[in-house]
């Protein structure tokens, strides 16, 4: 058959989607872009935040209306969506052919023939929530091939109030080392040059399976792949922080000096009424201890402005960390209500209003300071992962070790010999706009 294949969400949600096309594919599929063209779609959903439910539904009903034209044509469901709201979508999407829950999609062959066949032998797909997935191989890369994404662990255990992740990804699992490594090593063979370590949480990984933290040991295995220059690690929770954890990646070459590490707030109230396990003054002392030990570190957070009870001296607190830290790179998020979560039952709720009105003032501040430590960058050398070129133009497009893919800016420059996608090249900055650096290749 002919698939086009939907991918909605994150960035572990795309590992997922890569893992179903890679076994479509094997099983003899054509994978297509044009939806009109197609004999089935395959949707996989995401519904973390309101605004991510509504895209989800809002393309599950585009395509609905082409499967009205097209009578013939299969719509199946996939991920979060089709994992929380799996009644819901049987009653109200009739279009709907088949759902394949989070750890379902090891199956998605047979839902797509058991959909063909028309007699709907089984319309559901869905295997426990705390099962692990282990269909790794042929995974078909959408990134562009020069980069991927590693999910080294599934679900989540620290239940932040806020957070509807484990009851639609199950508890955490940490992928087996050993499985870990073949995939990582048949990525590079492939072309890949960097690795960007995902999970609902990765500074955890292992304790599930061996009993303690073993990100560190994973790190420095990886670090030994031939032809692999790249590691990223991202969703650090800054509480399971260890100093081996910070040593490695600031001894191994092949480590990023970059983390992810989301806070969320800094106010001691929210973060204990969110359910964090931090407080402001040892999120503080953390940061230190780290650009102590990595002074050219650049750290990335997220925050949620309008939490349940944020009142105007907590999010003056909010605003004087942020100014206080200059992180690197900063995402902020308005509080989302999620049904079944501790957090909905919370008062008082945050006006929309008041929740935008914060989140544009701490992005503000933010930019002010993003801008300055970009023109701070001007006459320095980067290593650039190039990504691609500008239509008609010679200049290149690539991210320094400063820019995680989607999340963070870019470098453009130019170049006297041509560089091709997944070249590494030393760029001098000569001007920055914005979030993103000018430069010129050496």
């Amino acid at each position: 058959m002919k698939i086009h294949f939907i991918s909605l969400g994150c960035d572990k949600n795309l590992v997922d989607s890569e893992y179903m096309l890679g076994i479509l594919q094997k099983s003899g599929h054509e994978l297509i872009d044009n939806e009109q063209e197609a004999d089935a779609i395959v949707i996989n959903t995401c519904c973390f935040i309101h605004d991510a439910k509504e895209e989800s539904i809002q393309t599950i009903l585009e395509m609905a209306q082409i499967k009205k034209i097209k009578e013939d044509m299969i719509l199946l469901v996939a991920g979060c969506l089709a994992q929380r709201y799996r009644q819901e979508i049987l009653d109200q999407i009739p279009e709907v052919d088949g759902l394949i829950g989070t750890t379902g999609y090891e199956d998605i062959v047979k839902a797509l023939e058991s959909a063909a066949k028309k007699k709907h032998i089984s319309k559901e797909w869905y295997k426990d929530i705390n099962y692990l997935p282990t269909a790794m191989d042929n995974r078909v890369l959408t990134t562009g091939g020069t980069f991927a994404y590693i999910k080294i662990a599934e679900g989540c255990d620290k239940h932040c109030t806020y957070c509807a992740i484990p009851g639609i990804r199950g508890s955490y699992r940490s992928v087996p080392m050993d499985m870990i490594m073949k995939e990582a090593k048949e990525l590079v063979e492939q072309g890949c040059r960097e690795l960007i370590i995902v999970a609902q949480e990765t500074t955890v990984y292992g304790t599930d399976i061996y009993g303690e933290k073993r990100l560190s040991d994973l790190l420095h295995q990886l670090c030994g792949i031939q032809g692999l220059m790249w590691i990223r690690i991202m969703y650090c929770y800054p509480e399971e922080i260890t100093n081996d954890l910070i040593q490695i990646i600031k001894t191994e070459e092949k480590i990023c000096k970059y983390i992810d590490l989301p806070i969320q707030h800094a106010s001691d109230t929210i973060l204990k009424r969110m359910g964090r396990q931090t407080t402001g003054s040892e999120i503080r002392q953390l940061i230190k201890n780290i650009r102590k030990e990595i002074p050219d570190i650049a750290i990335r957070t997220s925050l949620i402005t309008g939490f349940p009870g944020e009142t105007e001296d907590d999010f003056a607190e909010l605003k004087a960390f942020v100014k206080e830290i200059e992180f690197e790179r900063l995402g902020v998020f308005t509080y989302s209500k999620e049904e079944g979560t501790p957090a909905a039952k919370l008062r008082p709720q945050i006006t929309k209003k008041v929740k935008e009105a914060r989140r544009k003032e701490i992005m503000l501040l933010q930019q002010e300071i993003a801008f300055r430590k970009a023109e701070n960058m001007i006459g320095k050398q980067l290593i650039v992962h190039t990504v691609g070129t500008l239509t008609g133009e010679s200049v290149y497009v690539g991210r320094s070790y400063m820019d995680a893919p989607n999340v963070d800016g870019f470098v453009f420059f130019t170049a006297g010999l041509e560089p091709v996608s997944g070249d590494f090249v030393k760029v001098m900055i000569t001007g920055a706009k914005e979030y993103d650096l000018i430069g010129e290749a050496i």
